[in-house]
């Protein structure tokens, strides 16, 4: 696989999206773009009643924002742009009326972190440590924060979000409730996504429905604290800081 893609695919009721970069699964805007549109058609797919998101490979579940991207930003406008594709796609999550499961392989980084833990329930291999890189860079996990936050407390999302260097393991993300289950296997962790999106099919999808709601009350405002959040990284990522630190990686 040398292409980036976003696919889906429809079996017996279950909904499959998969992504893939070929720079670790990384998310630049097509992408991002992408998988919003895919999420909101499916959640209006009444033949549909569960989605599992899935990267494609064996080893990254996603790198986080494109690092070519983030480098070619000239101004804050494009900098809004940029960002505000992942307050669309964890938007997208939030207000889809089905359950969506996210099937977490390996390491996942940054904005791979809030897409995480934006998912409904999240099931991972014991590859699948995290890490919130952003301040690293100057920046910090402001799109991603409140959803990271909601899964895992602001304790835990402060202490990855202010160990920027720092890998946690997947068993860490377990104890915090970013993971519902670990397994030492991708053939393990399929087969139980795989039971998992089979049972809740069977579930009532009104029920279904307003338990989602549930779930996510208090977070009616995310449409536009999200897109605050993106105008504040938008500036950030133009600071002399992080223009140095993202050259000091490119060359």
């Amino acid at each position: 696989m040398t292409e980036p893609y976003v696919k889906h695919t429809v079996n017996q009721n279950i909904g499959t999206i998969e992504f893939f970069h070929p720079a670790h699964n990384s998310l630049p805007s097509n992408i991002l773009s992408k998988l919003a549109e895919i999420i909101t058609k499916l959640g209006q797919n009444d033949e549909i009643l569960v989605i599992v998101l899935k990267s494609g490979g064996n080893r990254t579940f996603c790198a986080g924002a494109s690092f070519k991207e983030l480098v070619s930003i000239e101004n804050e406008k494009q900098g809004k742009a940029f960002f505000s594709g992942f307050a669309n796609v964890i938007n997208a999550i939030r207000t889809c009326p089905k359950f969506i499961i996210g099937r977490v392989q390996g390491k996942t980084v940054g904005g791979g972190v809030g897409l995480a833990s934006s998912m409904d329930y999240c099931l991972a291999t014991q590859y699948a440590s995290i890490k919130l890189s952003e301040l690293n860079l100057g920046i910090g996990p402001f799109v991603v924060g409140p959803a990271v936050e909601r899964k895992i407390g602001v304790s835990g999302m402060s202490q990855i979000a202010i160990d920027a260097n720092t890998f946690f393991s997947a068993d860490w993300a377990k104890q915090k409730g970013l993971y519902a289950d670990v397994f030492e296997t991708t053939e393990a962790l399929d087969k139980a996504v795989n039971k998992l999106a089979k049972e809740l099919c069977s579930f009532n999808p009104e029920a279904v429905k307003h338990m989602k709601h549930m779930f996510w009350r208090g977070t009616e405002d995310w449409d536009e604290l999200l897109m605050k959040r993106a105008e504040i990284s938008g500036r950030l990522v133009l600071s002399k800081f992080t223009k140095e630190k993202l050259n000091s990686y490119r060359n």
